[in-house]
């Protein structure tokens, strides 16, 4: 049992977090009012049960304040396949909402084992990287890791939920930061980037742009007198040709007509401000609404008027940004980063292997669903289901990121003493 000492927590990183859920709570009840006065302990109310997830969230608090650090390091291989053994349970007692199967219903209670699976693979991935043995300069150690990241994101794309599979890539950052060559990273790069060609083009263009990049950067290494296995950059060039061929494949059969008709969209293919489109249209009127300084609180005619569909959930940010303008989302903006910033840095000064990969892990898990999360709000990327840390409405997001947050603090409470 840990000593119950408050002091010895990171006190800034608390405030941030009880500043964005409590700033969270009060834009859900914008989103959802009526007109009528709502009780913030209403379970039958949106912002009730939300009140009642962020009191759950403070009791696991309690129970982790007295747990061993040492704990999450020897459960950290149990709560992974749990979570990939809910994962596959969905696809026989899940529940269906929004054209996929992502949820188990217990009563009035639903929870969505991808977020417990962002929890278990956060601790299972700092486990193995942990391990002195591991090198990240073996192939086979490389493979491992890939494989830890990729089940969970297989078994979360076929529920089909495209948008929380794409959380799971947010792993990559840590591995890197751990020592994973840059080259296998701007590799993957160079893999979505021919995908994208290829939907905005065709295979044939895309074919080309790809053969005029590669021969030109050979080119460069000859001039420069850079030794270079040519064998190894064939190899790569036929993996990139392979994506692009099976690119349009994968686009028609493996998403469903909502996915693609949503990339489409934002690759500018379609214009739909009325059907598939409406959402992300709806967010940006709601975010010009607000101004520099916002329609206040309560006010936002928009968010008043239910234009923007999943407005407490997805689409919270253009609440923030009608009713309290540029200078809301600017705040809200500035403590998530310094938020991420503080975790990262206080990770550097981590003695403890396990425990500073698994607060860059809880750093790029949050900066992931940020960025991607604001991104959909203003239109950058399609619309694909992800909640703001924090502030949506949602009790399985709220609980799995507090209990995130709150090992982090614990963690980060014994960076001077190893326990």
């Amino acid at each position: 049992m840990n000593r119950l000492s408050i002091l010895k927590y990171d006190l800034v990183s608390i405030a941030l977090y009880i500043g964005l859920v409590s700033f969270g709570i009060i834009n859900i009840y914008s989103s959802s009012f009526n007109g009528s006065s709502m009780s913030l302990f209403d379970l039958s109310s949106i912002v009730g049960k939300q009140v009642i997830f962020f009191f759950l969230s403070l009791i696991v608090f309690i129970f982790i304040l007295f747990t061993r650090n040492k704990f999450f390091d020897n459960s950290a291989s149990i709560v992974y396949f749990l979570s990939i053994i809910l994962l596959l349970g969905l696809f026989v007692f899940g529940v269906e909402r929004g054209g996929a199967r992502s949820w188990y219903a217990l009563g009035p209670i639903s929870f969505q084992p991808s977020e417990l699976a962002k929890f278990g693979t956060a601790l299972f991935l700092s486990k193995f990287l942990s391990i002195i043995q591991t090198d990240l300069k073996r192939n086979r150690d490389i493979l491992i890791v890939l494989i830890i990241i990729v089940v969970p994101l297989i078994l979360t794309t076929i529920q089909p939920d495209p948008g929380s599979a794409l959380i799971f890539l947010a792993f990559i950052f840590p591995v890197i930061r751990e020592g994973l060559n840059l080259n296998y990273f701007y590799f993957g790069l160079y893999i979505i980037s021919t995908l994208i060609l290829t939907l905005i083009f065709n295979f044939l263009v895309s074919i080309a742009i790809l053969t005029i990049i590669f021969l030109t950067y050979l080119i460069y290494l000859r001039n420069k007198k850079i030794k270079v296995s040519l064998l190894k950059y064939i190899f790569s060039f036929f993996i990139l040709i392979s994506s692009s061929f099976s690119t349009n494949y994968l686009f028609e059969n493996v998403l469903e007509q909502r996915h693609r008709d949503r990339i489409n969209l934002v690759l500018g293919k379609e214009i739909d401000t009325s059907g598939i489109g409406y959402n992300i249209n709806q967010s940006k009127i709601a975010l010009s609404n607000g101004g520099f300084f916002g329609t206040g609180f309560l006010e936002g005619t928009q968010t008043k008027g239910n234009f923007v569909p999943r407005q407490h959930t997805d689409f919270i940010f253009s609440t923030i940004g009608e009713e309290w303008g540029f200078i809301g989302t600017l705040i809200t903006i500035v403590i998530f980063s310094f938020l991420i910033i503080r975790i990262i840095t206080r990770a550097d000064k981590q003695p403890n292997h396990f425990r500073r990969i698994y607060s860059y892990c809880f750093a790029s898990l949050v900066f992931f669903h940020f960025f991607l999360n604001v991104g959909m709000s203003i239109g950058l990327i399609p619309s694909i289901g992800i909640p703001l840390p924090f502030i949506s409405y949602g009790g399985s997001s709220l609980l799995i990121f507090s209990l995130m947050f709150f090992v982090y603090l614990n963690f980060d409470s014994s960076r001077l003493k190893e326990s």
